[in-house]
Formats: C-alpha cells, structure tokens, sequence
C-alpha cells in the first residue's frame, strides 16, 4: 500500500529544515493543516525507514513485508494520530507504536494462516535485541506489553522499537530521564519473567 500521492509528492520535495521546523509543522497539523503533516512526513521519512528497518530485523525467516512498505502502511494510522505529536521524538514514539501494530496484525495472519507452533524465547537487554522473532513471539511480546502500565509500554516501545534513548524518550513523553531509566528496568523485568512463564514448554 502506498503513502497517498500529495504525501508521496512531498517527499520528493523535501528541503534540509531544522529541528524546530519539526515542532512548528506539527503544530500546523495539530490546527488541522493536512499539508503540514505531510511536510512532517517528507523531513522524517529517513527516520521512519531506519525504524521499521529496525524492527524488520528482527523478523525470523523471510520477511513478509519491506520497510517502505512498512512506513506507508503505519502513515496510514499514524495519519490520525501524528496532529497530537509534539515534536519529533514524540512522533517517532507513535510511529513505532504504530508500526508494532501493522506487524501484530501481520503475525496474526500469519499465524492464521499456518496453524503451528513458532515460538522464539526473547530477552529484553539494554541494547538492541538481535533475537529473530518469529509470528507467536511477536505476538506474545505485544500480549505482555499489553499487559504493563502504559507509561512502561511506551518506554519499552521507544527503546525496543524505536531505539530511542533515554534523553529522546523522556522528551517524548514529557519526564525526565530518571523516570524513563526506573520504567525501563521495572518493565524490562517483568516483561522477561512472564515471558519465560508463558513460553509453550
């Protein structure tokens, strides 16, 4: 699925702006400005990519969709949400949001589709994950996240998906970086003991 045409359009037109640029676009969105969003979309277009590069990486076997693709498919949901954005690492923490999303509902399918088991035990580290993911993982990941404080479910969402750190987290959820650091270890912690709970033996 592709990025409608004006939004396409902008991205072939995009200029170097600054980062107060962002801000002030998003602003313009949030009013109601559709072409501001669009704007908005053509300045992070090479961010969006590296994120759902990301998070493709971690897909096990062949991947069942390439991050352009990936991008355009989460514009489309992050087209209702993206005005609320205050900046760019809030926008980016809602673009991973919505990218988690496009993939849960793809591992679904996929799990439809094959009706066997693919579970990939999974650890939550400081760093960036480099565990594969199969359908069931992915799904079980989002189950437990679903299941945390939804501060915590944002943090880990920056940092799992978005590789944000912690500076551009906080900034992006409007609190300090301490609070971001204390979330990320409790959710962290929890998230891999019931992981290893629910793991099928």
């Amino acid at each position: 699925m592709a990025l409608p045409e004006h939004a396409a359009e902008a991205i072939s037109q995009a200029e170097a702006a600054g980062p107060g640029d962002v801000t002030r676009l998003l602003r313009s969105a949030g009013a109601g400005e559709r072409a501001a969003l669009d704007r908005v979309v053509s300045l992070l277009y090479d961010d969006l990519r590296r994120l759902a590069r990301r998070q493709l990486a971690r897909e096990r076997g062949s991947r069942s969709i390439q991050p352009t693709t990936l991008v355009h498919e989460a514009f489309l949901k992050l087209a209702g949400s993206a005005p609320r954005a205050r900046d760019r690492a809030h926008l980016l923490a809602i673009a991973a949001h919505a990218m988690r999303q496009v993939l849960v509902d793809q591992a679904r399918e996929r799990r439809a589709a094959k009706r066997g088991p693919d579970w990939v035990s999974t650890t939550l580290t400081d760093g960036i994950s480099t565990t594969n993911l199969g359908p069931e993982a992915l799904l079980a990941l989002d189950d437990a996240l679903e299941r945390l404080d939804p501060r915590q479910r944002q943090v880990v969402e920056c940092r799992f998906f978005a590789g944000l750190d912690d500076p551009e987290i906080a900034e992006a959820l409007g609190v300090t970086t301490r609070t971001v650091r204390r979330d990320w270890v409790k959710a962290r912690a929890w998230l891999n003991r019931w992981m290893s709970e629910n793991s099928p033996s």
